[in-house]
């Protein structure tokens, strides 16, 4: 099990979210009204301002879009971890997630490089109730 930081979901339109990746499910919203997927979760549709949604499965598949690799100084928990990257991936549904690659050297990172859903258990501190399972990626083989 990873020493990854873990995260802190803080409302229940995350809570959904985390829970599916626990099951082993990446899942997305989706606006009932105009079929816009969106993520990080919210009540709202940013696209049509409908309150109206659903969650749906997303395939976990895409590509880097962005990155940008972090160097020294960063917050404590990230510190042994440098340089990584940090990249953001826009999933075959249309959505993006900002996240980490598992298996590439930063030198490696591009922008179109194909990418498939690597979910990653994180040990829950003494304080949380339990492990989290984050949406990290890696190459597509």
């Amino acid at each position: 099990m990873s020493q990854l930081p873990r995260p802190d979901p803080a409302d229940d339109d995350e809570a959904y979210f985390w829970s599916a990746l626990r099951d082993g499910r990446l899942c997305i919203q989706q606006c009932a009204s105009c079929a816009t997927g969106r993520h990080p979760p919210r009540p709202v549709c940013a696209h049509c301002g409908s309150a109206d949604w659903a969650w749906r499965d997303a395939t976990g598949a895409g590509e880097v879009w962005s990155f940008t690799v972090i160097h020294p100084p960063t917050l404590p928990a990230f510190a042994d971890r440098t340089p990584y990257g940090a990249v953001v991936v826009r999933l075959d549904e249309g959505v993006f997630l900002v996240s980490n690659l598992v298996d590439c050297p930063v030198d490696e990172l591009a922008v179109g490089l194909r990418v498939e859903l690597a979910l990653t258990r994180v040990a829950a501190g003494t304080d949380a109730g339990g492990d989290y399972v984050l949406p990290l990626f890696r190459t597509t083989r």
